[in-house]
């Protein structure tokens, strides 16, 4: 059996939600090879726009209400081979939480200079520079 390719594979859409100063990061029950610790996401269905999907992702697993601000970018991911979408995204309403506990172990309100202790291979350059602007103005 063959693996399907990035281009057969739905796309995944990922929310950076940065509150107080803070990003959301969120841990899975099951790590996908390196990747522990990420931000929500999961599968564009069809028909579903990238930013729709990073807000719907944000909602199921973590309860937090979320508006998309702006399409940061898009890559084949280094680690999963998955197409992967980043749209920024700002609070409206709710307490994070683990939503999704069959998805989710825990969620975690990261500092920028406690990123890398997360993410020790580092971000998708316009992520970083998202964080960078947001986190240390």
């Amino acid at each position: 059996m063959t693996q399907p390719n990035a281009e057969e594979r739905p796309g995944i859409a990922a929310a950076i939600v940065v509150n107080e100063e803070r990003v959301l990061m969120v841990r899975r029950r099951v790590s996908e090879g390196q990747l522990s610790w990420q931000f929500p996401a999961g599968e564009v269905e069809p028909g579903e726009a990238r930013e729709a999907a990073a807000v719907r992702e944000t909602q199921e697993e973590t309860g937090l209400d979320v508006v998309a601000v702006k399409l940061l970018g898009e890559r084949v991911h280094p680690k999963t081979g998955r197409l992967m979408s980043y749209t920024a995204c700002d609070v409206v309403d709710g307490t994070a939480h683990v939503a999704d506990t069959e998805e989710l172990a825990e969620l975690a309100w990261v500092a920028h200079g406690e990123i890398p202790q997360y993410v020790p291979y580092g971000l998708f350059e316009p992520v970083q520079d998202c964080l960078d602007a947001a986190l240390t103005a």
